[in-house]
C-alpha cells in the first residue's frame, strides 16, 4: 500500500479531472465544481498567471475561491478569506475498519435526493463543512434516523484515483455520544474497501474529538494540511 500516493496531494484536482469530471466546470487548466455541488476549485500543479486568470474568469469577480489544500500560492490580489490548519488521514489498508458492537439498535439508511432538505438542515445545525443542494451527487451518503428523524449522516466526497474521501460526518446535538458517527464512518469505510479503494478524510486540527474517533477506527495521519479560501479580484 502506497501511503505517499501523489494523487492525495491534490485530491480536488484529481477528482475534477477524473471521476467527478461530469460535475466540473473547466477553463484552460483551471477547474471548479458546479455551483450547487461544491465550492472547491483547482489549478494546475505549477500554475502560472494565466491559470489563476482562468480560474478567476470561471468563478467570476468577487467570488469565493475555496482552494481546499491546494499547495499553490494564490496571487497577491486575491483577498484571503480564511486559513485553517488540519490533517489528512488515511485508512492504512488491509482488514476492514474496527467493528465494535452495534450502537443503539438504529439502522443505517441510504440518503438520496429525497433526503436533501433534511441533510441541509442537519448540516446547517452541525456545520460539518460545506454542504450544498447537490453535494450528495459526489458519492454515497448514509444516515441514521431515530423515530423517523435524521440525526446523523456521513458521505463520500472527493474521489481521486484509488481513493474515496469520507466527509460531512455530523450528528445532531441531542443524539451525540451514542456512536452514530463511528457507525457511519465504519459503514462507509467498509463499502470503500470492499470495492478495492482506500478511505481517507480531512479534519480540522482543532477537532480533537473527531481525530480521536478516526484514530480509534484505524485511520492514521498522512500529513498536515492547510485549508485556504480567497476572494477573486
Amino acid at each position: 500500500m502506497n501511503d505517499d500516493d501523489p494523487v492525495l496531494d491534490d485530491p480536488v484536482g484529481e477528482s475534477l479531472g477524473g471521476r467527478h469530471a461530469h460535475l466540473a466546470r473547466r477553463l484552460g487548466r483551471a477547474a471548479t465544481y458546479l455551483t450547487e455541488v461544491a465550492t472547491f476549485s483547482s489549478v494546475s500543479a505549477d500554475p502560472d498567471a494565466a491559470d489563476w486568470s482562468d480560474l478567476a474568469r470561471l468563478l467570476g469577480p468577487g467570488a469565493f475561491a475555496d482552494m481546499f489544500n491546494c499547495p499553490a500560492v494564490a496571487p497577491a490580489n486575491w483577498e484571503p478569506v480564511f486559513s485553517l490548519e488540519g490533517r489528512q488521514m488515511i485508512w492504512p489498508g488491509g482488514s476492514h475498519p474496527d467493528r465494535p458492537g452495534s450502537e443503539c439498535g438504529t439502522d443505517v439508511v441510504e440518503l438520496g435526493a429525497e433526503s436533501v432538505p433534511e441533510m441541509l438542515d442537519l448540516a446547517a445545525l452541525t456545520e460539518p463543512g460545506p454542504f450544498w443542494p447537490r453535494t450528495h451527487e459526489l458519492g454515497a451518503y448514509l444516515g441514521v434516523r431515530v423515530d423517523g428523524t435524521l440525526v446523523a449522516m456521513a458521505g463520500e466526497r472527493l474521489r481521486p484515483p484509488g481513493w474515496t474521501e469520507i466527509s460531512a460526518v455530523c450528528t445532531a446535538p441531542g443524539a451525540r455520544g451514542q456512536g452514530h458517527g463511528a457507525r457511519l464512518v465504519r459503514a462507509l469505510a467498509e463499502r470503500i474497501v470492499a470495492r478495492g479503494e482506500r478511505p481517507f478524510l480531512h479534519v480540522a486540527e482543532t477537532n480533537t474529538g473527531a481525530i480521536t474517533l478516526y484514530e480509534r477506527l484505524g485511520f492514521k495521519t498522512r500529513r498536515p494540511v492547510t485549508f485556504r479560501g480567497f476572494r477573486t479580484p
